[in-house]
């Protein structure tokens, strides 16, 4: 595997700077990158990696000036994320997918979030907004502007999107995401070990909970457009479980118990979490994890 880095000098002092890993997605890529243009509050810094890039990805990239990493291979997300972090100059690391576009003044409201808190250590997730429904209570969904850039009605997103009720919400984990590159830093970034990058998530969570963070908040008026896994649907279907038996067997227990007694994702913002209080629930769940690293 070998990267290529390259940077553009920008004249424009930004505030983020936003990781973008993209698999022969350019379409979806253009609608993004239009929407941070476009739709942001303050400038940014723009780092995209091109996973192969044979879709014309990568001669769009170097046209538009964006900061890049490139590999000919795909090499999934972790390693994507870890690259395009080493060109970051800000101090605050956004990782966003390429089929996500951002509603008007995303930024604007993870920033006062990051003002607020005063302190590094923080994880803040813009809220997305999705076609379909799933069984997250972190998005709001079902609420279909589109599934593609050429069905994308963004004339009544933009119109839309903020009378759309919802509430801040516990638990930040998934794109887009914030979080201080010196935390970023501290933790080694994401873990290349869940490459392709199934669980990763979580995964990077839990590494910012065992640094310390404890203020995961998903920002509601920060909202952004997600067409849905454009890219993750192309992968082996083994690989969400690969990554499923590796989160068990580096924490003791599965993303969903960390999710659900840890971060208590998807439910009304309460501030700080702490450490889960012992009951039966909680001790059953633990006696649940441990059985099944012994026969997974």
């Amino acid at each position: 595997m070998q990267l290529i880095r390259y940077s553009f000098h920008s004249t424009d002092k930004p505030l983020f700077s936003i990781l973008i890993p993209t698999w022969n997605n350019l379409r979806f890529l253009q609608l993004c990158v239009k929407s941070i243009r476009k739709n942001s509050a303050f400038p940014h810094q723009i780092i995209v990696h091109v996973n192969e890039g044979n879709d014309g990805t990568l001669e769009w990239v170097k046209e538009q000036q964006i900061d890049y990493t490139h590999s000919t291979e795909n090499i999934g997300v972790c390693y994507a994320l870890n690259a395009t972090a080493a060109l970051a100059t800000t101090d605050y690391i956004v990782y966003m997918n390429d089929d996500m576009y951002v509603c008007p003044d995303w930024d604007r409201f993870l920033f006062e979030e990051i003002e607020a808190c005063q302190s590094e250590y923080f994880f803040f997730s813009s809220t997305l907004i999705e076609p379909h429904k799933t069984n997250c209570h972190c998005m709001i969904a079902p609420a279909n502007f589109g599934t593609s850039p050429e069905h994308f009605e963004e004339e009544r997103l933009l119109k839309e999107y903020a009378t759309l009720p919802f509430n801040d919400w516990n638990g930040a984990s998934w794109p887009p995401n914030v979080v201080h590159r010196n935390v970023w830093n501290l933790v080694g970034g994401y873990s290349i070990e869940f490459s392709p990058g199934m669980y990763s998530d979580p995964d990077f969570s839990m590494k910012l909970w065992q640094a310390g963070v404890r203020l995961y908040k998903g920002v509601s008026k920060s909202r952004v457009y997600h067409f849905m896994s454009k890219s993750t649907g192309r992968l082996k279907k083994d690989a969400n479980k690969n990554g499923k038996r590796e989160f068990l067997n580096k924490w003791q227990m599965t993303a969903r118990t960390f999710y659900h007694h840890f971060l208590a994702i998807g439910k009304p913002f309460e501030g700080m979490r702490s450490m889960p209080k012992p009951g039966f629930h909680y001790s059953a769940k633990k006696m649940g994890n441990s059985l099944k690293r012994r026969f997974t």
